[in-house]
């Protein structure tokens, strides 16, 4: 039976850092594996190469994001780290370098079938990719064909400063920029509930994907893609992916039943990566015809549609408390779309009622690229949410 714990702390020196998280995690007891969320402003070596030296018989594996939540609370800034640690052994880790929106299905199907020769009774699976140039709808195709839909899917995409540059992943020691890796949990006295939720109003004019390539939008509205985004933004098109990040979140339209459950009538996308000659990149492929439309945030809505999901998530637990929780933000939704009052207030809205006693459960959260959580009753990838991925004892 797996046991979860976690830790966080705002802390310059790496090595010092991951030490302190796992000694206060773990109080002097071992553990089997350890998930590591820091800030880029971290030498991932050094988190990964003491981290391997006080658990030299454990699994260790880093993403990189734009701030943590742990049990502690919320923190960005370049000095954030943040643990969750897994004790037992009905768990498997898989991992793939060099994954991109051309190979992002071969490349997910290769890790879960490498999970599934450690691990037969895979049930769920944390996931954890590169947020820049990658086809996430494509990852979970390439997980469920071998795993097949019934198994969740929850994780979220790594990120920088909110700049699109460039992302790490760690595994065991080695770090990476295009990898991408999978924990997947099989003790069948666990499950996980997820869910997704974002509150921002779509807008204005469609736009139109008139010419697209997988995960690549060439054409919208018939002109260069980059060009009439940054347009419709009001950015010259020497703008970067990070100075859209915050305001150019793009809704696509859900169906009637979807919309009702999500709260929504928009799924969101972001734009990540461009090249120079108008090409956007988009987080999951996007066929010609799609209808795009850009967004506002709503405070308010922000506020009430995370109520709704949480009072959603407590029905659905029938009052039994979590053993452990995951959490992926968009990092538009931090520091650079609140205040830290509002931000605070946000995070306490989601770790009050999941409590015990005033206290949150082991908790790891990080402020990334892209969250999936199931809608619908299927994995989805998700932007600019909050996702909370909620463990429970059967």
């Amino acid at each position: 039976m797996l046991e979860f714990s976690s830790a966080s702390v705002r802390m310059v020196n790496s090595r010092r850092a991951i030490a302190e998280c796992i000694e206060v995690a773990l109080e002097g007891k071992p553990c089997d594996l350890v998930l590591i969320h820091a800030s880029t402003g971290h030498d991932f070596h050094q988190l990964t190469d003491e981290a391997r030296r006080l658990l030299p018989g454990a699994r260790i594996l880093a993403a990189s994001c734009c701030g943590i939540v742990g049990r502690e609370g919320v923190s960005e800034s370049k000095k954030d780290v943040a643990v969750m640690t897994v004790t037992g052994p009905e768990f498997a880790v898989a991992n793939v370098d060099g994954i991109s929106g051309d190979n992002s299905f071969e490349k997910c199907a290769e890790l879960a079938k490498e999970l599934l020769r450690q691990q037969p009774g895979i049930r769920m699976v944390y996931f954890l990719a590169s947020g820049i140039d990658i086809a996430n709808d494509r990852c979970i195709a390439g997980l469920e064909s071998v795993l097949g839909p019934g198994v969740t899917i929850f994780g979220a995409t790594s990120s920088d400063d909110m700049r699109g540059v460039v992302s790490y992943q760690a595994v065991d020691g080695q770090v990476f920029e295009h990898a991408a890796f999978a924990v997947g949990f099989s003790d069948p006295t666990l499950e996980v509930d997820t869910q997704a939720t974002h509150g921002f109003v779509a807008i204005g004019e469609p736009l139109v994907v008139t010419k697209s390539e997988g995960h690549r939008i060439l054409e919208l509205n018939g002109k260069p893609a980059w060009t009439e985004f940054t347009h419709r933004l009001g950015l010259p098109p020497s703008a970067t992916p990070g100075d859209t990040i915050p305001i150019g979140a793009l809704a696509e339209e859900l169906s009637g039943p979807l919309a009702a459950e999500y709260g929504n009538p928009h799924l969101l996308r972001v734009v990540t990566k461009r090249d120079e000659d108008g090409t956007m990149y988009y987080a999951t492929q996007c066929p010609e015809g799609t209808v795009l439309k850009l967004t506002v945030r709503d405070e308010l809505r922000i506020f009430d549609d995370l109520d709704r999901m949480m009072k959603m998530l407590l029905a659905r637990a029938n009052g039994r408390k979590p053993v452990a929780v995951f959490h992926a933000d968009c990092l538009a939704r931090g520091k650079f779309l609140f205040n830290r009052v509002m931000k605070e207030e946000l995070v306490s809205w989601m770790q009050h009622p999941l409590s015990t006693d005033g206290v949150p459960p082991p908790w790891l959260g990080m402020y990334g690229f892209g969250e999936f959580a199931r809608l619908g009753g299927a994995n989805t990838f998700h932007n600019y949410t909050t996702a909370l991925y909620v463990l429970y004892r059967r």
